[in-house]
Formats: C-alpha cells, sequence, structure tokens
C-alpha cells in the first residue's frame, strides 16, 4: 500500500485517522507453539482472538487482543470501508518494520441483505482487528509484534507496559506445553429445518428447470449439544489433528468463536502475485485406495460435477482477467484429496495491476459459483428465499491483509460457530436441473463430517 497515492476520498478517510499514531515493535523469538501462545492469552484476551495458518504450513499468525477493531455493515460499501480505513490506519505507523508487517485480520458475512434469524449476534457484516500482540512464524522464524493505535501524545509508560505483557505472553507460551485436549463428547445433534431443506432443493431444481438460473447452493446447518462450553483452543487443536491439508482459522467475537479446517483458497496477493483457486465439484474418499481412484476418475469425468466446476472457473478467470496482467488458467482440473473428500480443483494466478487490491479481488470474486450460484444476484436472491438459515461468516471470505497490501483470504466453508455449550455446522451443495433433494442431502453429511470429526459427532448416525 503506497499512502502517497490516495484519492480525494480516501484522503477523506486518511484525515478520519490523522490524529493517531500506530507504533509497533517486532522481536524474533525461539520457535513456539502457536497454539500455546493463543492459550496464553485465554485469560486476558478471550473473546479478543484470533488464529491462522496456511494450507502449506509456512505462514502462522495469532493474534491477542484488540489495538483496534475495524467494522462495517453498508451492503454496498463494506469491502470499499474497510480497504480505505485499513489503508489510512497503516500510513500512520511510525516506525514500519522491514521484517514482519502489520496484520489485520478477520472477515465478511455471506450476504448482509439475509434479514433471517441468525445465531451470528456478535459478529458485524465485516469485523476486523490489529492485534494487540501478534505472533507470525514463517518457516523456522517466529516474530512476535507489539501494536500500539493511539492518540495520546505521550504513549511511553503504555508501550512500556506492552513489553512486560509481552513478555509475559512469549515466557508462558515458551514453558508450557500446549494441552493434549480430549476430544469432545456429543450430546445432542439436531439438523436444523430439514424438512425445509429439502423442499427448498424442490423449489429451486424448479426454477432451474425453468431456465431462469444455472445453479444454485443451497445450505443446511446442524446443531451440536455438549454438556459444558468448549474451549476454542480445544477445537483449533482439534482441527489441525484432524484436517492438516487445510487452512487453518479462528476468530472470536466475545463469547462466540468461528474457526474451521477450509480446504479452498479465494485469493492470495504476495509482491502483487495473485493466486486463486478454483474448487467445486466432489465425491468421498474410498476405504482402498483403488476405491478411491475410482471415485476420482468418476468425479472427472461426471457431467453435473464438471459443469459446477466450470462455473467456478469461467468467473474466476473473468475476475482476474479484470484485475490481473497475464492471467494464467489450466485447460482441465486436477484432484485435490483430504481426509474425508475430494474435490474438482484448478489454479489460476496472474499479476495484481496497479489499480487493484487483495480486498478488490475479495469483493468481486465473493461468492464465486462454488458458493453462490450462477448467475450471481439471481442466485442470490433465491438463496434469501428458500434456503433454511442465515449464513452468517460461513461460506464467506475470513483472512488477513497486511500493511502492504498482501495477504490471503480463505473461504470459510467445513467451519463451525461455537457459542457456549453449543456448536453450528454449516454445509451446502450446487444445485442443478438434474439435482434430487435425496442426492443432495447425502452430500450434505460428506461435507459435515470433517467438523463432526474434530467435535467428536458420530458419523455413524446419519440417517
Amino acid at each position: 500500500m503506497n499512502p502517497q497515492s490516495y484519492s480525494s476520498t480516501e484522503q477523506m478517510e486518511a484525515n478520519r485517522f490523522s490524529g493517531y499514531r500506530f507504533y509497533t515493535e517486532t522481536i524474533e523469538v525461539a520457535t513456539m507453539s502457536a497454539l500455546a501462545f493463543f492459550e496464553a492469552g485465554q485469560e486476558q484476551y478471550e473473546g479478543k482472538r484470533m488464529f491462522w495458518q496456511n494450507r502449506e504450513k509456512s505462514f502462522t499468525m495469532v493474534g491477542l487482543g484488540h489495538a483496534y477493531v475495524l467494522t462495517a455493515d453498508d451492503y454496498k460499501g463494506r469491502f470499499g470501508s474497510i480497504q480505505k480505513d485499513w489503508k489510512a490506519l497503516s500510513a500512520q505507523l511510525v516506525n514500519e518494520e522491514t521484517e514482519v508487517q502489520p496484520v489485520l485480520f478477520g472477515g465478511f458475512s455471506f450476504d448482509p441483505l439475509n434479514n433471517q434469524p441468525s445465531e451470528w449476534r456478535n459478529f458485524p457484516q465485516a469485523y476486523f482487528a490489529v492485534p494487540t500482540f501478534q505472533l507470525i512464524i514463517k518457516g523456522e522464524q517466529a516474530y512476535v509484534s507489539i501494536h500500539l493505535i493511539t492518540k495520546q501524545p505521550n504513549s511511553f509508560m503504555d508501550f512500556e507496559a506492552l513489553r512486560k505483557e509481552r513478555d509475559r505472553l512469549i515466557h508462558g507460551a515458551q514453558v508450557s506445553e500446549p494441552k493434549a485436549y480430549q476430544k469432545p463428547q456429543v450430546s445432542e445433534k439436531k439438523e436444523l429445518k430439514k424438512d425445509e431443506y429439502m423442499r427448498s432443493i424442490e423449489k429451486v431444481t424448479d426454477v432451474i428447470r425453468a431456465g431462469e438460473v444455472d445453479k444454485v447452493v443451497i445450505a443446511r446447518a446442524l446443531e451440536l449439544g455438549f454438556q459444558e462450553a468448549l474451549a476454542p483452543a480445544s477445537a483449533l487443536y482439534q482441527a489441525a489433528n484432524e484436517q492438516p491439508e487445510s487452512f487453518l482459522f479462528g476468530l472470536e467475537a466475545d463469547g462466540q468463536f468461528f474457526f474451521g479446517a477450509t480446504p479452498e483458497r479465494l485469493v492470495k496477493v504476495e509482491q502483487q502475485k495473485a493466486l486463486s483457486t478454483c474448487l467445486a465439484g466432489s465425491t468421498p474418499r474410498g476405504q482402498l485406495v483403488e476405491q478411491d481412484e475410482a471415485l476420482g476418475q468418476a468425479l472427472l469425468n461426471d457431467s453435473k460435477n464438471r459443469s459446477e466446476h466450470q462455473y467456478v472457473v469461467q468467473m474466476i478467470g473473468d475476475v482476474f482477467e479484470e484485475h490481473c496482467s497475464d492471467p494464467r488458467i489450466p485447460q482441465n482440473p486436477k484432484l485435490m484429496k483430504i481426509r474425508d473428500i475430494q474435490h474438482l480443483y484448478t489454479p489460476v494466478e496472474g499479476k495484481l495491476k496497479n489499480d487493484s487490491s487483495l480486498l478488490d479481488l475479495v469483493e468481486a470474486l465473493h461468492p464465486t459459483p462454488a458458493l453462490g450460484g450462477e448467475p450471481r444476484l439471481q442466485a442470490l436472491s433465491l438463496i434469501r428465499s428458500y434456503e433454511p438459515l442465515n449464513r452468517g461468516y460461513y461460506a464467506a471470505p475470513i483472512g488477513w491483509v497486511d500493511a502492504k497490501g498482501d495477504g490471503e483470504f480463505a473461504v470459510a466453508i467445513r467451519s463451525a460457530l461455537l457459542d457456549g455449550d453449543k456448536a453450528y455446522l454449516f454445509a451446502g451443495g450446487g444445485i442443478v436441473a438434474d439435482s434430487t433433494p435425496e442426492a443432495e442431502y447425502d452430500e450434505t453429511w460428506v461435507k459435515f463430517r470433517p467438523m463432526l470429526r474434530v467435535l467428536g459427532g458420530s458419523l455413524h448416525d446419519e440417517s
């Protein structure tokens, strides 16, 4: 990000933050467990923690506390609002670190126009935070940063207090092993609005067959009950063990915790190189290698799944044509195999144009046809009309952007919302002309399985 190249609107945003100073200090530390650092903030920063680890395990971020929070509820302007505020706030950096940049972490809701009742009471339509304490692990190197964003002219004593707290957190994370959490025991499982979900498939299929849309993604929800509230650190621990091939994320909002292990990157930008993932079309894993290969080959040859996948490739390709130079898209998809499921997968990459940004790409890509449908606006309208839930942050963008504009967002699928002694899980599938309610219902169980494993739910009472 270049704070010198403001438009007039951005200059107004910059003026709003002109009274602030954004102080940072970063030290390199011995590599520690990211989860242990997350746990070290339990007492003082519960409700204000965040966690991210990429699929490659080459970048991990943990945030404790809120140095500053950015939110937005405007349907048309929430992406731009977060982007302008972050650019203006980053312009107030006093001492820019060269090795590690301050990170803004958070997410957006799937659809602000969905007015159904929601369990997501603590999550605004856009919710991002600059952590007070930021752990970054890159390969074998680990860094802990302090962020202080203040209007106070003399903040020396405040920063000294933060240094002492930083040292306490580092010590706590380094000397204590992360807990080996026992898998939770589910005491109750409810399929929320199953009958409404089944009817919605029929209604949407009728609309598709009438030629009004090509594809609509319809989701449903499960509610799990437990004897006691689940600790966010426990959920992350189980997710890391159960789904090591995925992006791992967690975001606290007061007493609620949204987390997941998603296989799907929405978009990554690093030094102007943009990378996205087309992920649509799925089938279960086989118990034996031969079964697994047969299922994968059948997926590659299945016209319904290939058609769904092509919608995503076309849409993401169009976005990259607009925002990137020299976009590159392979001709045919590959298979992405994770523990419970295999997907059709096509990577897309390009060089970001100078007048485009990571958050521009996030806005343009959300939702892809894999999570919304095609055409997008008509599909979203049908989802509002027929889908029997409010998705909240499920299937929406979640991730981070640093002060230079680099960052990465994933699509928040294979996810759950923890709320006290309950957890809400979400899964959906793409409805096309030849879809049937029974087949779509069965497919959602395949997609529920990763989070059911993580949260101790049974995989064998899915009737």
